[in-house]
């Protein structure tokens, strides 16, 4: 499979992820403690907040697809120093964090689902960073995938 097909197989999951999310299939909701909900709404300013960041400081090397843009740079300062894919941690922060505040099931489930596609999309993305910059293997070591734990 080449890496355009690649590209486009993991960008058009993400999309059917992200419209799935936007939708409420199940009638029922989760009871959560209301603490968990409000933890909710702070994860979700904190996963926006973050994911702005980092496309702010990614920018021209900024792309939805996993392969590298031609003339990006690698950067690890910043958002980046803290996780090397902080645009997927802060979405899944906000997934994660709707899902606590709505209560949903469905977005809960979404979420898990997208935490999955974007582990493996970035373990794919990491192959080729590796192969475009002698420094990343070294960045990998420092800095956890989506967090500075893991």
């Amino acid at each position: 499979m080449s890496n355009t097909t690649k590209d486009y197989l993991f960008v058009g999951i993400q999309f059917v992820l992200f419209v799935a999310y936007a939708f409420n299939i199940t009638k029922g909701l989760t009871h959560f403690p209301d603490w968990l909900q409000y933890l909710g709404l702070v994860m979700v300013v904190a996963g926006i907040g973050l994911a702005s960041l980092a496309m702010i400081q990614i920018r021209t090397s900024f792309s939805p697809f996993p392969t590298p843009v031609e003339d990006g740079q690698l950067i690890s300062n910043g958002a980046f120093s803290v996780a090397r894919h902080p645009i997927y941690t802060g979405i899944l922060l906000a997934a994660f964090g709707y899902a606590f505040y709505t209560a949903y099931t469905d977005k809960l489930i979404w979420s898990v689902l997208l935490l999955i596609l974007f582990y493996f999309k970035s373990s794919y993305e990491e192959q080729l960073l590796s192969q475009k910059y002698a420094g990343y293997a070294d960045y990998k070591k420092r800095v956890g995938r989506f967090t500075p734990w893991w």
